[in-house]
């Protein structure tokens, strides 16, 4: 009696996930997640009220902000009222010193006495005005912790207990809490498995057929099915916009960073080629897996140190016009999906074809941001298979062209320049790798040089 209950029971289960995986592997929607994530929106606004409403009553300080031409709301303490957020401006800066090389001021006449430096203390005061800036509030550091939210999404990821402010509140949040670990969660970690072990045996079996073209089209399908259903695990709702610029042919697709998740978000669209360090673990094994059918580029660590190497290896796969365009990450790191930060020039110096890509994440339903300093790989996919949805917007370019006479550091800062404008993020000149060093000595050397000249020209 028992079984037969289950069996009643695990059927239409097993069906709806057969359904799911089937119409998630052909790209196809019925539109259960933009119901979903519409739904989503009605449960935010309604938090948002009853937070307002409460805030009220409890005696907070409400801050109604809008961005985005969304309103939000940001409860604080009367007592904290004074204290900063993450992504909240601070001060306003009038003039920023920049790491970057100035244009030499021209050379006044020298005096035919002896050169002297005269020292007024007025003169570095826009040094130390700029130093107590960055001590407040710097540019780089902020863009490397997550983002902190207007309205609260109902997630405990905050720095509030807005889930204790009212019963009403307190019972969305617990039975968005058992939809999210005890329904979501194990659907997703299903459909995740069913995607990775799809990539081991569909290319495994691709790389045994002997015709390059056959092999190469049936890697570039099982390549997309498989990404659709990691993206779907993660109930991933992608937008892209102008797919008459998507890549074609072979070439470098220039995408900007904020989390593993973008190979996938990308890869639902369009086949490409990936490039990166050999990694263990579960990246591990979808690396070996991907590269037993298609071209992708994988370095060990010392390898990926060789610039003249990886340049060799590049040129050689995008002079094949069959391989795919590759996939590469200039920023070399992930950033929180609020700017974009120094591009390296080495996939700008190859040659070809540059595709640039925007992608901007929706932080009200999951914040997609991987802090690989403070969380691993499988912390980080636990935060997401526990998360709302992924939900972003993905904007495919026009092609780009090294001009001549451009240097590559040149071209580099205007692709970036377009995808920060296209994606509305912000534009910063910063290395991302600040993120694990320190500053290069050469930056500092540069404002020494500068302020030195500053005194000689004032004092001349």
């Amino acid at each position: 009696m028992i079984s037969a209950i289950l069996d009643l029971f695990w059927i239409p289960i097993g069906g709806f996930l057969s359904f799911l995986i089937f119409i998630s592997a052909i790209n196809k929607s019925i539109g259960v997640r933009k119901a979903y994530v519409n739904l989503l929106l009605r449960i935010f606004e309604y938090g948002r009220v009853s937070i307002e409403t409460a805030s009220k009553e409890n005696h907070f300080s409400v801050r109604t902000t809008k961005t985005d031409n969304k309103q939000g709301v940001q409860l604080v303490d009367d007592a904290d009222s004074k204290e900063g957020t993450n992504g909240a401006t601070l001060i306003t800066r009038d003039a920023v010193l920049l790491p970057q090389a100035q244009e030499p001021a021209p050379e006044k006449p020298v005096s035919s006495k002896k050169d002297e430096i005269n020292f007024d203390f007025e003169k570095c005061l826009d040094y130390v005005k700029s130093g107590v800036e960055a001590i407040i509030e710097d540019d780089v550091t902020s863009r490397f912790e997550a983002e902190e939210l207007k309205s609260w999404n109902m997630l405990t990821r905050t720095n509030r207990h807005y889930e204790f402010i009212s019963w009403k509140i307190t019972s969305i949040w617990v039975f968005g809490f058992f939809i999210r670990y005890v329904i979501l969660m194990p659907l997703r970690v299903l459909v995740c498995f069913v995607g990775v072990l799809f990539a081991v045996f569909s290319n495994s079996i691709v790389a045994c057929l002997p015709f390059r073209f056959v092999r190469l089209s049936l890697a570039s399908l099982s390549f997309k099915i498989t990404f659709r259903l990691i993206s779907t695990s993660m109930s991933s709702f992608i937008k892209f916009h102008n797919k008459q610029y998507k890549p074609t042919v072979s070439g470098f697709c220039v995408a900007n960073h904020t989390s593993p998740l973008d190979v996938a978000i990308l890869s639902t669209d369009c086949t490409y080629s990936l490039i990166g360090q050999r990694h263990g673990g579960f990246l591990g094994v979808l690396q070996r897996a991907l590269a037993r059918a298609s071209p992708h580029i994988w370095f060990e660590r010392g390898e990926a140190k060789d610039r003249h190497l990886v340049a060799e290896r590049l040129k050689q796969h995008v002079s094949d016009p069959n391989n795919p365009p590759i996939l590469i990450f200039p920023e070399g790191t992930c950033i929180n999906n609020t700017s974009v930060m120094q591009f390296k020039k080495g996939s700008f110096e190859v040659g070809g074809v540059i595709y640039p890509v925007a992608i901007k994440y929706d932080p009200r339903f999951g914040d997609a941001f991987w802090n690989s300093a403070k969380y691993s790989m499988m912390q980080y996919l636990y935060m997401m298979m526990t998360s709302w949805a992924i939900v972003c917007d993905v904007w495919y370019l026009p092609p780009m062209y090294r001009q001549d006479g451009e240097s590559a550091i040149d071209f580099a800062n205007r692709v970036k320049s377009v995808i920060a404008k296209q994606g509305g993020l912000i534009d910063l000149v910063w290395d991302g790798q600040l993120k694990r060093m320190k500053p290069k000595k050469e930056w500092r050397e540069i404002q020494q040089v500068e302020f030195a000249n500053r005194l000689k020209s004032d004092s001349t």
